[in-house]
């Protein structure tokens, strides 16, 4: 008798499903899919609804136990938090996860995963379904603190001593526009100045270093105990930040030092602030030297100005022409590219018969006759400075320009 030999024709062998008797492959348990999955249920053990915390103020998920973090929907971190919800994904294999898409107002999110799992003598049985996770609303702790309105664990203080605070006006326009001011709990104002609230130390810190880069100033620092675990050897501190703004703000004339002046060449000593940045910007009206002061150096040497923006006076330009180069000072410094030295003759607004003063200025590409310009009458003024007492008198001048009157602009377009 021949041997029994496979038929070479290709035909796949079949046996019948031991439960519905369809034709299949032959397998481990004999059992076509649709009979093996209505027979084992590999998705036993695993939760198909959940609950999901969600804090409306930060838009941040809660990670137990206590971690809460940033998470947009359909993002990988909101797909990572979610799987770490399920209990019993770590007995089977994770084969696909993805999320099905749900109103964005339904509080909630449903995701789609397939699994495989080994059945009944090796078969491998692979399964989708769909979870279904309801978004809950609970406020997080560090949101909490900030709706309480009275925790806070480090201060910052800005101030500046100034009648007219232009300097901090400024600063508070930077402080909108880069943002700076996201992290503080609370934000008061109080005579001369502002109080930042900030949850934590190193937002302090952060908040105080934009300040310093950004306008002079100076600050201190000081901290006072609220509690001790002497078990645990912690501290609970609260920490207070104090900066101080130069006083010198835009269109103040001032008055320099001596030795400050000295070191910087003889700068001066009488002249004025035409820009306040990460420094002070100085101009000398007479020679148009200007002079750039750092923090350091003000604090150093500090002055303040001799006039407040009120005391400046109104004065009408009989008289206007250019200093040509020939007449022009000699100096070492370095001159300004943005103003020109003129001579002016001028008058008071309000006493226009009366006595023409002279002046040189550096406005001499803006003035013409009949101009009006706001200046610090020196000659009639009384001035309470020590440094402005000791000058002698050949160098100070009867009237520093500050800047020229334009006048609003309906006035403008109606002339």
């Amino acid at each position: 008798m021949n041997p029994y030999t496979p038929s070479s024709s290709g035909a796949q062998t079949t046996v019948l499903c031991c439960q519905c008797g369809v034709p299949i492959t032959p397998n481990q348990v004999n059992m076509c899919a649709a009979c093996l999955q209505a027979s084992v249920d590999i998705t036993e053990g695993i939760p198909k609804q959940g609950n999901l915390q969600f804090c409306g103020k930060c838009e941040r998920y809660l990670q137990p136990p206590s971690q809460w973090i940033l998470a947009h929907l359909e993002s990988k971190e909101l797909m990572g938090l979610c799987l770490k919800r399920l209990k019993g994904l770590q007995k089977v294999r994770l084969v696909d996860a993805g999320f099905v898409w749900t109103e964005p107002h339904s509080k909630r999110i449903k995701v789609k995963l397939t699994i495989q799992k080994e059945v009944m003598n090796g078969a491998i049985v692979q399964q989708v379904f769909i979870v279904e996770f309801t978004v809950l609303s609970q406020i997080c702790d560090d949101c909490q603190r900030a709706e309480a309105k009275d925790y806070w664990r480090a201060l910052v203080q800005v101030r500046q001593k100034a009648e007219h605070k232009k300097t901090f006006y400024y600063l508070e326009q930077l402080i909108l526009k880069h943002n700076a001011h996201h992290n503080t709990v609370q934000i008061k104002q109080i005579h001369g100045g502002v109080d930042f609230y900030f949850a934590a130390q190193n937002e302090a810190r952060k908040f105080v270093d934009f300040v310093i880069s950004m306008v002079p100033c100076r600050y201190e620092t000081s901290k006072r105990l609220i509690s001790h675990d002497v078990h645990s050897n912690i501290y609970n501190y609260k920490f207070t930040y104090s900066v101080e703004i130069v006083p010198v703000c835009k269109d103040n004339v001032v008055c320099l030092p001596q030795k400050l002046s000295r070191m910087n060449g003889n700068f001066g000593p009488v002249c004025l602030c035409f820009r306040v940045t990460q420094m002070i910007h100085l101009i000398d009206p007479r020679t148009l030297n200007v002079l750039d002061l750092e923090a350091t150096q003000y604090w150093r040497y500090p002055f303040v100005s001799l006039c407040q923006p009120k005391q400046l006076t109104e004065f009408l330009v009989m008289d206007a022409e250019i200093v040509a180069d020939e007449d022009r000072p000699f100096s070492l410094g370095r001159e300004s590219s943005r103003h020109v030295l003129g001579d002016a003759w001028v008058v008071r607004s309000s006493d226009i018969g009366g006595q023409q003063t002279h002046t040189r200025n550096h406005l001499g590409h803006l003035l013409k006759p009949g101009d009006l310009v706001l200046g610090f009458d020196l000659a009639n003024a009384n001035v309470n400075n020590k440094e402005f007492e000791e000058l002698d008198s050949k160098r100070i001048p009867d009237v520093v320009l500050v800047r020229k009157v334009f006048g609003d602009l309906a006035s403008r377009d109606a002339g």
